[in-house]
């Protein structure tokens, strides 16, 4: 009889300074203090801007003028002069907002004391976003903390028409009438939400070569099955073990999860050709895309070929490598047990996962079917790490499938940064898996 053998429950224990977006000068310890200062290689350098939080770009419900949002995202990398992106890229007309803040979130939607800050954009204290369109903020002043809980709250008078948000957040945020947007206190934020709505990044400056990777997904990565409110998605787990460690200068996580996302064809939201730009190559100080997407495009009626799928995957490499940045790819789990399974598509998947495990694809593997397949049924989930569908893992299977990744293959981008923050484009082909 096979036992199963727990998998920890809890995110490793990560020292993390309490502190809250001030205007004091920024610290120059790192966040998570190591016995010889901080080892980590070629850390030392003039900071630059790079992405700690960010959620893939979807369409939501209609807007609604004179609402405020409290949206409570768990940034990854510390650091100075926060900026925050704001989104209207679904939507169909222009949306002013008048009032957006960040500060530490305490507790619900209570916020540290004077941490809530105004943010400005050109510095005015009001912005309007044409359809389509994104916008950064100037950067706030002052430190913020890695692995700590950031509330943004905003504001918009006019709101109308689609909203441009991501649906599948597990986490809780408010929203309110009314600008309630300088309040501290939780007590006229009484409405609870499970969605981010026109928020969907957030930057830091760190010290070069400080770098980023972009967990580029669907549901798996959106951490679908995961629990809700605790951080317990895989990139988050995998933020932490990057916050731990000293063998990659990579501490940035921006999880550009969407439930139902697709390599090759539209629908619900982009794909990730599509959205590729916008979701990862865009962002500042990434370094490294991890793409882990294919199981929508095998379950889709008609499944794509092995042929279109791996063509999908290298047309991902190329553009990346194009922008200097690298792609970590990962097999293809197995779902089994899932409605839409078929002999046909289990055949694509193991085709494509023998042809990505052989190298030439991706410029290192992560091998998530090895990790998270039954050893009793290789075509389903292990039953300790299923999420209870067949097809999403569990907390345990989010932890196995972030411990999965070699931390030391995300520092595979080129040369460092221009005065624009480009990378020189990759001149060396796709790898074996590292």
């Amino acid at each position: 009889m096979t036992t199963r053998r727990p998998l920890r429950n809890a995110l490793v224990a990560v020292a993390l300074a309490v502190a809250s977006v001030s205007a004091a000068p920024a610290a120059p310890a790192a966040d998570a203090p190591r016995p010889d200062g901080d080892p980590r290689p070629g850390r030392r350098g003039a900071p630059h801007d790079v992405v700690t939080w960010a959620a893939g770009a979807e369409r939501l419900g209609e807007g609604v003028a004179g609402r405020a949002y409290r949206l409570v995202v768990r940034v990854s990398v510390g650091g100075t002069d926060l900026r925050v992106r704001l989104t209207n890229a679904e939507g169909d007309r222009p949306v002013t907002f008048d009032s957006v803040r960040a500060g530490i979130r305490a507790e619900g939607a209570a916020l540290v004391p004077g941490s809530n800050r105004r943010v400005t954009f050109g510095g005015a204290g009001t912005v309007t976003l044409p359809a389509g369109a994104t916008v950064f903020s100037d950067p706030l002043p002052g430190r913020v903390p890695g692995g700590r809980d950031l509330a943004v709250s905003l504001h918009s008078p006019d709101a109308a028409g689609p909203v441009t948000g991501h649906g599948t957040a597990l986490q809780t945020s408010y929203v309110t009438d009314g600008d309630r947007t300088a309040e501290e206190s939780a007590a006229h934020w009484p409405t609870t939400v499970r969605s981010w709505s026109y928020l969907d990044a957030v930057t830091v400056r760190a010290p070069a070569p400080t770098g980023a990777v972009v967990t580029l997904g669907d549901s798996i990565t959106d951490g679908h099955a995961s629990t809700a409110d605790r951080n317990r998605r895989w990139p988050d787990r995998l933020a932490a073990r990057l916050r731990a460690s000293s063998a990659t200068t990579v501490e940035g996580v921006a999880n550009e999860g969407i439930s139902g996302n697709r390599v090759l064809t539209d629908g619900s939201a982009p794909s990730a050709l599509h959205r590729l730009d916008r979701d990862a190559l865009s962002l500042p100080g990434v370094r490294t895309v991890l793409l882990v997407e294919g199981v929508n495009d095998l379950k889709a009626a008609p499944g794509a070929t092995a042929d279109a799928l791996l063509a999908g995957y290298r047309a991902v490499v190329a553009r990346a490598h194009a922008a200097g940045v690298c792609v970590v790819g990962a097999t293809v789990a197995p779902f089994k047990g899932w409605p839409e399974w078929d002999r046909a598509a289990e055949a694509v998947r193991q085709e494509v996962n023998a042809v990505v495990r052989e190298g030439g694809v991706f410029d290192a593997v992560t091998d998530a079917d090895r990790v998270l397949r039954s050893p009793h049924d290789p075509e389903r989930l292990s039953p300790f790490l299923d999420g209870g569908d067949h097809l999403h893992p569990d907390d345990d299977g989010m932890r196995a499938l972030a411990d999965a990744v070699d931390l030391t293959a995300l520092e595979c981008a080129g040369g460092p940064p221009d005065d624009a923050g480009r990378r020189p484009p990759l001149s060396r082909p796709p790898s074996a898996p590292w």
